[in-house]
């Protein structure tokens, strides 16, 4: 007789795909935060993530400046965003992975995401690698930390678009014992997407997880760099019997505004781990390979 899995647990997840639209203060940009938050706490999700730089149309409140100060300027929203943001995961009692922002750390700039427990705490977790693009317009740095976080829904972890595209990162999250790892995107051209995409996907099937990606849409032609947006959110699975046949539990629709909901069964992925058709990390040849943290960077982010 084959062996039943549980489908006890269950964690639901929610995905913004954030359409880029002008707003006339930060005010009208979180009445618009707390839209999104209440429909997906309203199904009701245990978690709601937003994309990487969703704040990123406030720029267009100080039109004059360039792509440098620009960036600097919208650093000053992102606190007052994550404290508002962390009452509304209270409020809607929901947690929330607000997206990434700029902080301005002493001279540097760090893009960040913030993950907003539904009891109150706020925990972060900077972007490793910051892209050419990144360290070119905005001399954006990269932190020097990588944890997971425990949750109320088990341990999860958070990696920003370009991050996910090194797979030693996932690895060492699905070593310290994380089910769904969280990576908010943002992507302006389908090669772009296509990057982050597939190696999240890869990502999810190699280290038996579940994988969502939150993204934006649309453009803002008053926003230099957002001219352009390309994106399509996308929750993904391991790639055994008991999952999807394509190894995706939901995706939006390519390039309009929409958020995702699924059920991610979390007993599944102990079941695929030790039962599975293949078994990645108890067949891992540690006898001849290994990825470590090196840690060799003291304090930071």
């Amino acid at each position: 007789m084959a062996n039943k899995v549980s489908n006890s647990r269950r964690v639901r997840v929610g995905s913004v795909q954030w359409l880029m639209r002008p707003f006339t203060s930060r005010d009208d940009f979180l009445g618009l935060v707390e839209q999104k938050v209440a429909t997906l706490a309203s199904y009701p999700c245990d978690f709601v993530v937003f994309p990487e730089f969703f704040s990123t149309p406030l720029m267009a409140l100080k039109p004059a400046l360039d792509s440098h100060a620009a960036m600097r300027s919208l650093a000053a929203h992102s606190q007052p965003i994550v404290d508002a943001m962390s009452v509304l995961a209270v409020k809607y009692k929901v947690n929330i992975i607000a997206g990434s922002m700029p902080f301005l750390i002493g001279k540097h700039l760090f893009n960040i995401a913030c993950l907003c427990h539904r009891n109150g705490k706020v925990e972060q977790q900077a972007k490793l690698h910051p892209t050419p693009g990144e360290k070119k317009e905005w001399d954006m740095r990269g932190g020097n930390r990588l944890q997971p976080f425990d949750t109320d829904c088990g341990r999860v972890g958070m990696l920003i678009c370009y991050d996910v595209e090194f797979p030693e990162l996932p690895r060492l999250l699905a070593a310290d014992g994380i089910d769904i790892l969280f990576v908010p995107f943002w992507t302006d051209s389908k090669q772009g997407y296509q990057r982050v995409r597939y190696c999240a996907q890869a990502r999810a099937i190699e280290n038996e997880i579940y994988v969502v990606l939150a993204g934006s849409v649309g453009c803002m032609p008053q926003v230099a760099c957002l001219d352009n947006q390309y994106g399509q959110s996308a929750i993904f699975s391991p790639s055994d019997f008991g999952f999807p046949h394509d190894a995706i539990v939901n995706e939006a629709t390519t390039n309009v505004e929409s958020v995702l909901v699924a059920d991610l069964e979390i007993d599944k992925l102990a079941h695929v781990r030790k039962q599975g058709s293949v078994r990645n990390a108890d067949d891992r040849r540690l006898d001849l390979y290994a990825v470590k943290w090196l840690g060799k960077h003291k304090g930071g982010i």
